[in-house]
């Protein structure tokens, strides 16, 4: 799936308020918190992450990580702030159209 940059804006404006729902510990990306990941964003659709103390290069590759791994999309990255959004069965959130 790949997302419009007006879906990505829509997106950004219901992250705004949204609280961090996953954070990476001293251990990085584990097993474990990819598993948390996936229950999260199979719950949410839309969820935030924090990478704390991570350098750019590494938050790049966490978030690319995250997405591959969850099949989702990255919809941004804020300081140690991640965004992803993958679509449920329920499709809470309505994205505009292309």
């Amino acid at each position: 799936m790949q997302l419009s940059t007006k879906q990505k804006q829509h997106l950004k404006a219901q992250a705004h308020p949204l609280k961090t729902v996953v954070q990476l510990g001293s251990n990085g990306l584990t097993e474990g918190v990819i598993a948390e990941i996936e229950a999260a964003i199979s719950h949410h659709e839309l969820i935030k992450v924090k990478a704390p103390g991570a350098e750019k290069e590494l938050r790049d590759q966490i978030a690319a990580t995250i997405a591959e791994q969850t099949q989702s999309e990255l919809v941004q990255i804020i300081g140690n702030v991640m965004v992803f959004y993958r679509t449920s069965d329920l499709n809470k959130i309505q994205l505009p159209r292309r």
